[in-house]
């Protein structure tokens, strides 16, 4: 095993580790460390989808157990998405294309580490039905096309409209994540995706930093360093997609 190897699989723990503990699984993260280390770009997307689908399933179970998780909330968003994921999953865009929509994923990433909306003290209210399920199927498409499980575009919204308080928005992400990056993966498998042979190695050191992430985000634990390292991250990955 190579140190580029080895850089690759700790970047890939690091990534889980994070995002899982606020209710995210990880893709942003694992798609930039990839794009760092120069992995093929048409065995990104299929590859963070395989790892965000074993986070997400962790995250998910460990946020839904805690409570923080709403079913009214989530079904009007999922509605739509997970058919949209599905459809963004069977397209296979231009290499140029997919480099610009993948770093504008990476921007959001990093915003959404170094700069995190709060409900603030208003008491959580439900969107129109429509509403929610129209936003599910504008997120549900970019997870699809970019490969991410659509918590970086959702999270902030909820917490900006006050449909939930925080720990409720990271569990209702979670499932969310978890439900577009199967329909992802299931649209992108029928494309007859190229997987990376170290694959295995990638899951087994994402799964790991899903356990720890999610119970330190359960238990309310984070770490604001650590997250602008990873936002640095992001933006030096998306930098290197736009101009190489």
């Amino acid at each position: 095993m190579t140190p580029a190897d080895i850089g690759l699989l700790l970047s890939i723990f690091a990534a889980a580790t994070l995002y899982s503990s606020v209710g995210h699984a990880g893709a942003s993260g694992y798609l930039a460390a990839m794009a760092f280390f120069s992995v093929a770009p048409e065995q990104m997307k299929p590859a963070a989808l395989v790892l965000n689908v074993l986070v997400a399933l962790v995250t998910s179970y460990r946020f839904v157990r805690a409570g923080a998780f709403e079913w009214r909330l989530f079904l009007p968003l999922a509605a739509l998405s997970v058919p949209m994921a599905f459809v963004g999953g069977l397209w296979t865009l231009p290499a140029r294309w997919y480099q610009y929509l993948l770093a504008g994923a990476l921007l959001l990433g990093a915003l959404r580490l170094v700069w995190a909306p709060t409900a603030g003290e208003r008491e959580p209210h439900l969107p129109a039905w429509w509403l929610a399920s129209g936003l599910g199927a504008m997120i549900g498409l970019l997870s699809g096309l970019t490969g991410v499980g659509g918590g970086i575009y959702l999270t902030p919204v909820i917490l900006f409209a006050g449909w939930a308080r925080p720990r409720e928005a990271s569990g209702i992400s979670a499932v969310f994540i978890l439900v577009n990056s199967i329909a992802g993966l299931a649209g992108r498998w029928q494309a007859s995706p190229a997987f990376p042979e170290a694959l295995p190695y990638w899951a087994t050191a994402a799964v790991a930093g899903g356990l720890i992430g999610s119970y330190l985000g359960v238990k309310k634990f984070g770490s604001e360093g650590l997250k602008r390292a990873l936002a640095a991250v992001l933006l030096i990955a998306a930098a290197k997609l736009i101009f190489s």
